[in-house]
């Protein structure tokens, strides 16, 4: 409802993600319900995976005829992610030092 009535170009899940994220960083702790439930996703989450596996092969001629395309998004998309987590890594550290203990 955010996205739409806001007209963002962010996906709704996105920003209940980040939602989400706020309050556990206001409340400062995990529900225990919340963290059991994460935990037994997590423990299954290779399944997830499992469609996408079966999309690529059955595309699998269109990926070979795209082949550096993808090779070189991948890449760039790969380096770029690097760069921003450590960027903000190091915006973090230096919060941290800079909070009074």
């Amino acid at each position: 409802m955010i996205s739409r009535a806001l007209n963002l170009p962010i996906p709704g899940p996105v920003i209940g993600m980040a939602l989400l994220f706020i309050v556990f960083l206001v409340r400062r702790d995990i529900p225990e319900p919340l963290e059991r439930t994460g935990s037994g996703l997590l423990g299954v989450l290779s399944l997830l995976f499992v469609p996408a596996g079966v999309g690529v092969m059955q595309h699998l001629d269109l990926i070979a005829a795209s082949w550096l395309p993808i090779v070189v998004t991948i890449v760039a998309s790969t380096a770029i992610t690097m760069l921003v987590t450590a960027a903000v890594m190091h915006g973090v550290q230096r919060l941290v030092d800079l909070r009074p203990r």
